[in-house]
Formats: structure tokens, sequence, C-alpha cells
């Protein structure tokens, strides 16, 4: 995997080790830094709006969270069990994991069983990534007294790294636009660039000509030790939401992706034309200086740690120098970092002529 070449250090004190609302903060009084070519604006997330023009489209992820973490046991030692995407055949892809936070156990074979909380047993039968050091994600068979998705709500929690300070509930990890009831499936990591919206945002967004329009991809367990590529995930791309696309495309708009997940579903979505069309399948795609991004050209994100994959699919969107820009600029303002931390919107390329003129709010 091609480690991205921004290269920087998160300042000591700066994750964010709660939800804003622990801090009195609305989700959407986050902070947001707005990086352009050679511009950086710092405003309040709640002000995304004035940098955003009528005909412009905002896609967001629908994906809920599930509670993916449950506790087990395997070689009779505990461990910690993490849930990733459910498989067409039934199976599931499973991560197991040190209970001490320091890491995935890699060293399981095939055909091991691991006892889970509440009677469930997930037996190992393949892996479905492979590194140099082990395996790290596995199909496994689970049974369960009841539905798997069942049986997480009952005994799981949500994923959590070793940065947040104590448990929270699901619904800390739920964005305004979730579909809980969705039956294709759900996230086992919350797309969290979408966690600052609010309902009021979006009816602003909305009134002002911006239209909000939804893809879904169910994200899978990230690999925060190491700079591995995301797993294949499942999506769709609705047809509505293709066309929204290809509509602004045509006019000059932009096209503003909220998160990596929605980046990857759209360009995995892109006809040879360049066009969006409707789509639902599972992607591989890995996006970065290599497989650049093709119709998106906005990218609403939180921040990632310096080994995080997700650094080259911002570049393939933004490039590494306006990446850098922003980076180096939240690591000097006292930003927080990771999920419950605040927000950037990249803007690499010159507004369309018919941009509004924005109004700079700063903090």
């Amino acid at each position: 995997m091609t480690v991205s070449p921004v290269g920087f250090t998160v300042p000591e004190g700066q994750a964010a080790t709660a939800p804003p609302e622990e801090r009195g903060l609305r989700r959407d009084e986050v902070r947001l830094l707005v990086a352009s070519p050679g511009e950086v604006t710092h405003t309040t997330f709640r002000h995304l709006g004035e940098f955003l023009s009528p005909g412009d489209v905002v896609v967001v992820n629908t994906s809920a969270t599930r509670p993916a973490a449950i506790d087990g046991t395997w070689r009779g030692r505990p461990v910690v069990v993490h849930f990733s995407n459910r498989l067409s055949s039934g199976r599931w892809i499973i991560e197991l994991r040190r209970v001490d936070g320091r890491g995935p156990l890699l060293e399981a074979e095939a055909g091991e069983g691991v006892s889970l909380d509440g009677e469930a047993f997930a037996l190992l039968e393949a892996p479905f990534t492979r590194r140099d050091d082990g395996v790290r994600l596995w199909r496994a068979r689970v049974s369960a007294p009841v539905a798997v998705e069942r049986h997480l709500h009952h005994h799981g929690r949500p994923i959590t790294y070793g940065y947040v300070e104590r448990p929270w509930p699901l619904a800390a990890y739920q964005t305004v636009f979730a579909r809980p009831d969705d039956p294709s499936g759900a996230s086992a990591e919350m797309p969290s660039a979408a966690r600052p919206f609010t309902t009021h945002l979006v009816a602003s967004l909305v009134s002002s000509g911006v239209l909000v329009v939804p893809v879904t991809l169910h994200a899978g367990v990230s690999s925060p030790e190491r700079n591995e590529p995301p797993p294949a995930e499942p999506y769709r791309v609705p047809r509505a939401t293709a066309e929204a696309v290809n509509s602004a495309r045509r006019r000059g708009n932009r096209v503003v992706a909220v998160g990596t997940t929605v980046t990857r579903a759209l360009e995995s979505a892109v006809d040879r034309g360049g066009d969006v069309q409707p789509t639902e399948g599972w992607t591989d795609l890995v996006l970065s200086a290599e497989r650049p991004a093709r119709v998106v050209n906005g990218l609403v994100t939180g921040w990632h740690p310096p080994e995080a994959s997700h650094l080259l699919l911002l570049e393939a969107v933004a490039g590494t120098d306006l990446v850098r820009q922003a980076y180096e600029a939240a690591a000097g303002a006292d930003y927080l970092w990771h999920e419950f931390g605040d927000s950037c919107l990249l803007l690499p390329q010159s507004a369309p002529a018919a941009y509004h003129t924005r109004r700079f709010l700063w903090i």
C-alpha cells in the first residue's frame, strides 16, 4: 500500500476523546476548516452553506452504524471481535482484536472457533484479506440464538479505539442521515464525516438551493494501526443520485462528497465516459494519485491520523498540496482529530463562474 506523502504529526492533546455534546456543543458547532488553493478559512460547521452555491450537490451516506464490537473467547483467552460486513452467502467478515487495545490478533487459523457473548459462536472459515504478517479479516460462519444483527444489538457495542475515553451509546455514532432499518446492512464504523450535520443545517442547505442526495456504503472495520487499504465494501448509488450528480457536473456546479465512504461509492459508479451510473454491488476501488477522483470535486471530511489510508483518498480528490496545506493549518490551530472531532471542507478547484460571493465567518 502506498504511503501518503503528506507528512505531519498530530499534536498531543488534539484527539477528540468524547462527542462534542459532552463539551457543551451542538453537533454543527464543531470547527470547520475550509481549504482551497492558497486559502484557509476557519469557521464552524453550521456555516457550511456559506461555501456552497445554489445548484451544488452534497452527497451523503445513509448507512447506519451497528454495535459491531462484541466480547469473545479464542484459544481460552479473551478477545474482542469486530463484525465488519455480511456477505451474500450469509457469512460475516470479522476481525479478532486484543482486549488491551494493542491491535488485531493475526495468528488465528482457519477452522478455529470463537465463542461470543450471549451464547453465539463464530467459525473461522477462510481469510477475507491476508497480509504479510498474518490474517486480519476472516470469513466466518456465525451462529447465534437470534439473527446476528439482533444479537449484536443485544450484546455488542460500538467499535472504539484507545483515544476514546469511555464507552458512548450507539446514538452517539449515528448520523442524521442513518437508516437503521436498511435491510442491506449497516456500517461497522460510523460514516463520521456526516456527524456534524443537523436537520436544521440540512433544511438550510436545501432552502438555499443546494441539493442533498444519498448513496449507501456500509463501511467495514478500519485498520488504525497500519496503512492498509480499505477492504471491499457493499454500496448502492440510486438512479436519482446519479442523475443529480451528472446534471451538476454539466452545469459546472460542485459535487461535494461527505466523507471517504461517499467518495468511494460515487467513484465506483463512474463509467468510461465519466458519468455516474445507478449501481449496486461490492467495490474494491482504492483511490490514490494513480487513480484520482473523476466526479467528486469537493469533500467534507474529518481529520485522519498520518498513518491512515484515508489520506490517499483525500489526495485523490484534492491533491497532495491542498491536503498538506489543510493539515498543517489544522495541526497549528488546535483542531480536534477523529470521529468526534472537527471537520474540513476541501475545495480543490476554483469556483464555477456562477459561484456566489462568500461571506467569511471566523471564530
